[in-house]
């Protein structure tokens, strides 16, 4: 890492608290000009999109004075943006990571304003992207723009644009770019926070391994009436083998699969029954804390079936259905292990001799982070300090962000920090995602404190 420019006399808490407070109003112009752009990487939607958002995020770090600023992919991937400016003599260098690209948007009969024009209602921003993860994009940028010329460490920003399809082509990015990424403290902008008023560093995530299976019990489909009661269909098979996946409690039921302990923290049923939108009557499944069933221990779930849809359906007999199953994987399971532990169950639990064929998807794997020693401490004094004297809790996320993992094994010795703009109503992925204000407002104040409180802790060291 180079160091270029001379050390500015830093600014104290209380400026950049006036800084940040002073910048909000074009912090949330340029998030809701990012919010407009649609731009979805998943296979079949109009990349140019992509293109569009990666060089508007582009020219926001250029506005902010970041002299080092590009647009960069791999062959085959969705553009990144890259933005670099040298740390101070003696400074550590901290990354900067969030990402441009957004989920889809679903059935827009489901939003209750456009999903790509940015609304307020009720002290909260609704939008695709307001919370997943444009607002990453917006913290870092105001940070920065706090510090101004006096930014007391180097700061490299990397805003990935296919996050939400999986990041297929991280690897080789990290490979060609590393020395462009390579940094002492990486902070992950693409997380959530406890509740309001709550903040919250992630520690632990759970992996990712889903696959596609196939049922197959006919040559052709045939009527119901001259072969039911004789000839199984393909869907009430595969139903049938679904249901396999759970025991009666409702726990996992795949053998070969870990867990990762008890948590630390916990939630009350009614708690996670309101935030889930959980029917009145519908009990939780499995066994355990509630935390614990959310973070340290594996979830099974059917995304998609494909079958005759219900208006269309005749009275014959289906001869082949298909299902999407995805599995989220404790912290400290080995991936494939698990993957192969999903297919395996897959194959060996088809009722009546039914064909099965399973075809792997996407695999990510786990991660948690031992959250101890100055860089974490440091966090969290800049958290507890934003959120007016309330300390963070360090929590698991349920979710994957399989980057992570990707991001340790390239750079082993840096400090990992996994943050976020989310609260348990942000609905990130679902229809109505949305920003609280005042949250975002804390959000982009501790991280500005935190760069500063990352420069105390290379001073204090030497």
């Amino acid at each position: 890492m180079t160091n270029q420019l001379s050390p500015a006399t830093p600014l104290t808490t209380a400026q950049l608290r006036d800084a940040v407070e002073r910048l909000l109003p074009q912090i949330r112009s340029d998030l809701e000009k990012l919010v407009r752009i649609p731009g979805i990487a998943f296979p079949g939607f109009d990349h140019s999109t992509v293109q569009r958002s990666a060089e508007a995020t582009a020219e926001l770090f250029r506005a902010a004075g970041v002299p080092d600023v590009r647009i960069v992919s791999v062959d085959g991937g969705q553009p990144a943006v890259i933005a670099r400016r040298p740390a101070p003599p003696g400074a550590p260098t901290v990354l900067l990571y969030a990402h441009h690209d957004v989920q889809p948007v679903g059935d827009e009969a489901e939003w209750q304003s456009p999903p790509f024009e940015p609304t307020e209602r009720d002290g909260r921003l609704y939008g695709r992207g307001t919370a997943d993860d444009k607002a990453g994009i917006a913290a870092h940028l105001a940070a920065l723009r706090a510090h101004g010329d006096a930014l007391p460490v180097g700061v490299t920003v990397f805003i990935e644009g296919e996050e939400e399809c999986g990041s297929p082509t991280l690897g080789a990015f990290l490979e060609q770019h590393r020395d462009l990424l390579a940094a002492d403290v990486i902070v992950i902008a693409d997380s959530g926070n406890w509740a309001i008023g709550q903040p919250a560093l992630t520690t632990s995530l759970r992996g990712l391994a889903d696959c596609y299976v196939e049922v197959r019990t006919l040559q052709h489909a045939v009527h119901s009436g001259m072969f039911g009661g004789a000839v199984p269909d393909a869907l009430t098979a595969l139903c049938r083998l679904l249901a396999t996946l759970h025991d009666d409690k409702g726990d996992v039921a795949i053998e070969g699969l870990t867990t990762a302990g008890p948590t630390q923290v916990e939630q009350s049923e009614q708690v996670l029954r309101q935030e889930s939108s959980l029917l009145d009557g519908v009990q939780l499944i499995g066994t355990g804390s509630i935390t614990e069933r959310l973070w340290h221990k594996p979830a099974v779930s059917v995304l998609g079936i494909d079958c005759p849809d219900v208006q269309n359906a005749s009275n014959t007999l289906i001869p082949v259905a298909r299902a999407k199953v995805s599995l989220r994987l404790a912290p400290g399971q080995d991936p494939e292990a698990g993957m192969q532990a999903l297919m395996n169950h897959l194959r060996t639990h088809a009722p009546w001799g039914a064909q099965v064929t399973v075809t792997r998807g996407e695999l990510g794997a786990p991660f948690a982070i031992n959250a101890v020693g100055p860089v974490y401490e440091a966090a969290r004094a800049a958290f507890r300090e934003a959120w007016g004297g309330t300390a963070p809790v360090d929590i698991g996320v349920g979710g994957s962000i399989p980057f992570i993992a990707a991001f340790a094994e390239a750079f082993p010795n840096a400090a990992i920090l996994v943050t976020g703009v989310e609260d348990p109503d942000s609905r990130a992925h679902g229809a109505n995602e949305s920003l609280h204000l005042g949250e975002f407002a804390r959000v982009c104040l501790a991280e500005a404190l935190l760069l500063s409180k990352l420069a105390e802790v290379t001073a204090a060291s030497k």
